[in-house]
């Protein structure tokens, strides 16, 4: 599965990385906890909530080719949420985030 699609790439790209762009990518690994919501894209760096899935999600920079080179068991990689529409800014889910102890954003 591509993790980026070149309408989401171009809606990520109009975005000013400020907190209150809507992040309109979420990916998430199908054999775990953890959740990205990305707001902004600038050429390899993502920019947006990080949810590795303990508890603590932050804000901050996560490299896409990292996320395409993990390896999960059972030949799974991380997927793109192809249903996700963002309802918030990133800075109201992050706060809810923070709140709730994760990211549920669906």
């Amino acid at each position: 599965m591509k993790l980026i699609t070149k309408e989401i790439e171009k809606k990520l790209s109009k975005n000013k990385g400020d907190g209150q762009d809507k992040p309109y990518l979420k990916l998430f690994n199908p054999a775990g906890g953890s959740t990205w919501l990305i707001s902004k894209k600038d050429g390899d760096l993502l920019f947006g909530l990080c949810d590795l899935g303990q508890g603590c999600p932050e804000v901050g920079y996560v490299s896409l080719k990292e996320l395409e080179a993990i390896k999960l068991p059972y030949g799974l990689k991380i997927e793109r949420d192809k249903w996700f529409e963002p309802k918030m800014s990133l800075s109201e889910y992050a706060d809810k985030a923070r709140a709730e102890g994760g990211i549920y954003a669906y």
